[in-house]
């Protein structure tokens, strides 16, 4: 099982370094050259998001002792996919502003403070979405051990059921030992008392 997610592994490696490559060229390309490379990017990272679906199934069916590790992997991987997301985003950006001076004739001056404007707004979507997935993972964990503590509770409970029925069971016992007991010392004491009496 872990071969096959080293397996995905391997080729997500290869595909991002090839994307983060592509996302670095789009500046520098004009017109439908531009055009087709931003086309091509969005192809490779909707194959990268499956492939880090599949990896995310893979992981899962490893066992929970083996499973820390290959998690903290794909947190790693995830990290990596939103900075990607990120930087293409901003590409895309700086190529619509481009493509619009071309239609408009704008110098491009005006669209500063535009750019700027969507940059910022970008960098506070990606701190909400990663405030949000650390919310839910915090979520999933604290489940994961009221679930543990409640088997366990369940598992103690048995224990102590089990253990008064043994006291039960062995003041019953003692009860019974007491009253046979008792019973011979009678009948001890009527024969001495007879003996007694008869001497």
């Amino acid at each position: 099982m872990s071969s096959d997610f080293e397996s995905y592994e391997q080729d997500f490696a290869v595909l991002t370094a090839d994307i983060t490559g592509r996302i670095g060229r789009v500046p520098k390309l004009l017109g439908d050259e531009k055009k087709q490379m931003v086309a091509n990017i969005e192809k490779q990272l909707e194959e990268a998001r499956e492939l880090l679906e599949q990896m995310e199934l893979e992981v899962r069916e490893i066992p929970p002792q083996s499973r820390g590790m290959y998690s903290s992997r794909m947190r790693s991987y995830k990290q990596e996919m939103g900075k990607l997301e990120a930087d293409f985003k901003r590409s895309r950006i700086a190529y619509s502003d481009e493509v619009r001076n071309e239609l408009l004739g704008d110098d491009g001056n005006s669209s500063e403070n535009q750019r700027a404007h969507l940059l910022d707004n970008t960098e506070r979507l990606e701190r909400s979405s990663r405030r949000l997935e650390a919310g839910y993972q915090i979520a999933v964990e604290t489940e994961q051990i009221g679930q543990e503590m409640l088997e366990n509770l369940s598992h103690d409970r048995e224990k102590i059921q089990r253990a008064r029925e043994r006291l039960r069971e062995t003041d019953a016992n003692l009860g019974k030992s007491s009253r046979i007991l008792t019973g011979m010392l009678r009948r001890v004491k009527r024969r001495l008392e007879r003996g007694i009496e008869g001497g």
